[in-house]
């Protein structure tokens, strides 16, 4: 296979997971942990690597090492494997999944911007989401007639805080998840919400619908629930692993322990929340995008430059998802008719964004 993203948490999981299974590496690709690509180079021995910038090229003990966006589409097309892991980060893991299903290859796909930016231009058939949410409701439908679905949210870093003490909240202060350690941009999208909002936009392109909704549980015990249409609903519970979605990703059926099974008696009560606008202003979009899930381009690009704001402490916590909100409004009557179109509009809204 060939594994996008490999020295992220989903790409160390999922090197794990081919390991057991003895899947063979064709093709790596990271960022900047080079240091962390190079062990995972001498154990899988990838015939193709490719890193995000030209400058550490010399620093990779690989003869065959691409650069940057162009070198990662030409590392999938040169590649034979027809499964693609894309576990990148953020609106650069839009094209190669495009160049991998234009292949035909098959895309276990963890790069949720994917979907959410251009959903209605990649065939469906070929993907196949590791994300704990979507595999869980994958899991629990199994084929069935369902009324409604949904998917849960911890909260994020700020669910315990007071409103008034959120609005000075730093980038610092919302990387100090409860539950679990992963990268920058999903810890700050799980404090907004808009992680939730994304995973929404995925699952309706995932399962053609658009009866879902997020609802917090705060111990991320439970990944899904399916309502059925006989009025019964069942819950996916399981540990805060993404080890048992690559697995099914991978191998497509598995039938041995991935996880250790939940201890019922440990887990106490559970308590599920709605989810407020109050503590997270994008979800007052959430109808309205669910309906017009083009604008997804449109969401990510303004979050993708708010995000950089915060860090760089141009805008306050609530000042991003005021970006986002203002630049949906500003485009709300926009929409792509192809992926050129798709690629102007993400240029014009991190524009827009950047001035305000």
């Amino acid at each position: 296979m060939v594994l996008l993203g490999s020295t992220g948490s989903i790409g160390v999981n999922t090197l794990i997971i081919a390991k057991r299974y003895n899947i063979g590496i064709e093709a790596l690709v990271a960022g900047s942990n080079i240091d962390l690509l190079n062990k995972q180079i001498k154990e899988h021995r990838p015939k193709f690597v490719a890193i995000a910038n030209e400058a550490d090229r010399a620093r990779v003990n690989h003869p065959s090492v691409l650069c940057g966006t162009q070198g990662i589409l030409e590392l999938i097309e040169r590649s034979q494997s027809t499964t693609v892991v894309n576990a990148l980060v953020g609106y650069a893991g839009l094209a190669p999944t495009l160049k991998a299903t234009s292949l035909g290859k098959r895309v276990a796909l963890a790069n949720k911007e994917s979907l959410v930016v251009a959903g209605e231009f990649i065939d469906m058939s070929l993907i196949t989401p590791i994300d704990s949410e979507h595999f869980g409701l994958w899991y629990l439908i199994n084929e069935r007639p369902v009324s409604k679905l949904y998917i849960t949210a911890s909260g994020g870093a700020f669910r315990e805080w007071e409103l008034e003490r959120m609005k000075d909240a730093t980038f610092s202060d919302a990387l100090k998840h409860p539950n679990w350690a992963m990268g920058d941009k999903i810890t700050i999208d799980s404090a907004t919400m808009t992680n939730k909002l994304f995973e929404l936009l995925e699952a309706k392109w995932l399962f053609n619908t658009n009866n879902i909704d997020a609802i917090i549980e705060r111990k991320s015990i439970i990944h899904a629930l399916a309502e059925f249409r006989d009025g019964s609903t069942t819950a996916h519970f399981a540990g805060v692993d993404m080890k048992l979605p690559i697995a099914f990703a991978l191998r497509g059926e598995v039938e041995e322990p991935i996880l250790p099974p939940m201890d019922l008696l440990s887990i106490g009560s559970l308590e599920f929340l709605p989810i407020e606008a109050t503590r997270y202003p994008i979800w007052e979009i959430k109808e309205h995008i669910l309906n017009h899930p083009h604008l997804g381009v449109v969401v990510n690009a303004a979050n993708e430059e708010a995000i950089k704001a915060f860090q760089k402490e141009q805008c306050s916590f609530f000042g991003m998802s005021k970006m986002v909100l203002d630049a949906y409004k500003e485009f709300e009557t926009i929409q792509a008719s192809n992926i050129n179109d798709i690629i102007q509009i993400d240029t014009e809204v991190r524009a827009y964004a950047n001035t305000r």
